[in-house]
């Protein structure tokens, strides 16, 4: 049946590019781990008799029926990581869809319908710095020049990395055929907060996607020695960057919202000099546009002021940018009634700071989302965490949604 399909899937797919010291996972886009997660990918589809293949852009698709029939139910998440991260956050809706599609065949389900599993590569853009790649190109919200652009921290190009994997980086591109033939796309995901936790919960449906981006700050200074060079004299760009990053915590407290230096380069690197610059990527997010552009303006403008109070440069580029994204209201009202039937159950429904594939395809396809209770509320962290009974939950509540969307 689907929960002990589960339990043995999660046990072979938990080693795969797993850090030794760290115990988080580097599953990175086109890489040796990525490699191996996309082969267990393979035998699973092929384990269970279902038509495998990979799309343009890289993407995995495992499909029960004739996928040119249209109108296709399509379930699925992604396998890749960020740096250090857990184990939940992707894998668990890959492997719950075939766990799901084990617990319809154990109840003989029958489906008019074709039902795809997919496995969407680079979701979580650890390598490239853009996240949802594979969906993003599929759905047109990517070109191909953009992509080839793109270059991981060796120098090494999503093109070049494609290509030594051994895919076509000249194919990549949009794909509207293949998203005509998808009547809904429905993601489970783990939870990454604690909202379900508080309410006692074991799975929810998502409502909408907290719009968010991505910027980038470039302190320009002058490099000089850190142990000769007066104080007065510095033009030092890590001044105005750890001002800036207090800056966006205090705008995003005020706001509501959230707002996150999470990653930093330097020049020239060194314990005894000066930086001549300093990068940070901002990550913010918020329940609304106008609360977010608040927020990341609040940040822009006093970086500004603390970079000219230090005799230092400022450049500001937005790398990406998400906006709110309300998932189909039929479709999330469908979930609902198809997991409350017979029953009392009211399954609680919340909103996400977290970006997901279902949110760049919700522009072109119907799109859902159930989350799987988390009871730390933490995620991109080797501590993320979900009880096997609550993903055995999530693997159940998914077959009847699966089995209520395609047999209508």
């Amino acid at each position: 049946m689907g929960a002990s399909s589960f339990q043995e899937m999660w046990r072979e797919l938990l080693p795969i590019g797993r850090h030794s010291e760290s115990g988080g996972y580097r599953r990175f886009a086109w890489t040796g781990a990525d490699g191996e997660c996309r082969a267990w990918f393979e035998e699973q589809a092929r384990a269970r008799g279902l038509a495998y293949e990979v799309d343009r852009n890289g993407n995995q698709w495992a499909w029960l029926g004739d996928p040119a029939a249209g109108d296709a139910v399509v379930t699925g998440s992604h396998l890749d990581s960020v740096p250090d991260g857990g184990a939940f956050d992707g894998p668990l809706g890959v492997v719950s869809s075939f766990a799901a599609l084990d617990e319809l065949r154990r109840r003989n389900a029958r489906l008019t319908k074709p039902l795809a599993i997919v496995n969407f590569g680079d979701e979580e853009g650890a390598r490239f710095g853009l996240a949802c790649v594979g969906s993003r190109l599929t759905a047109g919200q990517l070109g191909r020049e953009q992509a080839h652009r793109l270059t991981d921290g060796d120098g090494v190009t999503l093109a070049q990395a494609m290509e030594a994997a051994g895919y076509d980086p000249d194919a990549i591109g949009p794909d509207p055929e293949r998203l005509a033939r998808i009547g809904a796309f429905v993601e489970l995901h783990v939870e990454q907060g604690r909202a379900l936790d508080l309410s006692g919960d074991a799975v929810g449906i998502a409502s909408a996607i907290w719009p968010h981006g991505r910027w980038r700050f470039d302190f320009r200074g002058e490099a000089n020695h850190a142990g000769t060079t007066r104080l007065a004299d510095r033009r030092d760009p890590m001044l105005p960057y750890a001002e800036t990053v207090l800056a966006a915590r205090r705008e995003a407290r005020l706001a509501g919202a959230v707002a996150t230096f999470g990653k930093i380069a330097v020049e020239p690197n060194g314990v005894n000099a000066i930086a001549s610059l300093v990068r940070g990527w901002l990550d913010s997010r918020a329940a609304d546009q106008d609360t977010l552009d608040t927020v990341v303006e609040g940040v822009e403008r006093a970086a500004r002021e603390y970079a000219a109070a230090h005799g230092v440069d400022l450049d500001v580029v937005r790398e990406s940018f998400t906006p709110v994204v309300e998932f189909d209201h039929a479709l999330r009202d469908e979930l609902a009634r198809i997991l409350g039937k017979d029953t009392d159950l009211k399954v609680p429904v919340l909103g996400t700071g977290a970006g997901h594939d279902a949110g760049i395809l919700s522009g072109t396809v119907p799109t859902a989302m159930l989350f799987v209770r988390n009871p730390t509320g933490v995620s991109h962290s080797p501590a993320e965490s979900a009880a096997e009974d609550d993903c055995v939950a999530g693997v159940l509540a998914l077959a009847d949604v699966l089995e209520g969307l395609a047999r209508t």
